[in-house]
């Protein structure tokens, strides 16, 4: 059976637990990652010496990066289109995802979301979330057409990466204008049974 290593407060282990889940594939997962269980272990760090989460471990074969993993897992299923423009767009918004839009959030997110100690500078606040703003009106303007999914017509990992980013913005608290097709975008998504546990609570 697969295992997957990492805390479910981490939101690049919610992307692939939730892509687990949507293609129905049977997985052990271990809480790993600070404060839970830290990773500047040797028994961790033998696995991924970036002492990060996750890691996948299928049988003798061990992989990481979050993105890296997905694709692994989904590999062959509907979740990676078959046309290559459609999959190609898919990776778009994947790598968006992670170099774009990830980190305009990370002052305030640790300012709000997950309040720690020395993000409490008022003007970087105000900057982070302006930067984030920017980069979710980018997206907001991609669903405008009342589209369901980013990619095609049904879900594909990009969804995923964003959803849980999207879910980020919607849980981290702050004054925020109103991105309607975000907004129905996001609603979609946690109606999905299999996104239920990774959008239907409150830890960004």
């Amino acid at each position: 059976m697969l295992r997957v290593l990492g805390r479910l407060t981490s939101i690049n282990v919610r992307k692939v637990v939730w892509t687990l889940d949507e293609l129905g594939i049977a997985y052990e997962r271990e809480d790993w990652g600070k404060p839970i269980r830290d990773p500047n272990v040797p028994e961790f760090l033998r696995l991924n010496p970036n002492a990060l989460v996750p890691v996948l471990i299928d049988g003798d074969f061990v992989l990481w990066e979050s993105s890296a993993i997905m694709r692994y897992v989904a590999e062959g299923s509907p979740l990676i289109p078959a046309d290559p423009r459609q999959c190609a767009v898919m990776e778009q918004w994947l790598a968006w995802q992670q170099t774009a839009l990830g980190p305009t959030w990370g002052y305030a997110f640790l300012a709000y979301g997950r309040p720690t100690p020395g993000h409490d500078d008022p003007a970087q606040i105000a900057q982070s979330i302006a930067r984030w703003t920017k980069k979710m009106a980018i997206l907001d303007d991609e669903l405008s057409d009342g589209r369901r999914f980013v990619v095609g017509d049904s879900l594909s990992l990009a969804d995923i990466v964003l959803g849980v980013a999207v879910h980020r913005w919607f849980t981290t608290p702050f004054d925020k204008p109103a991105l309607s097709a975000v907004e129905r975008y996001y609603r979609s998504l946690k109606a999905r049974p299999a996104a239920a546990p990774y959008l239907g609570g409150t830890t960004p």
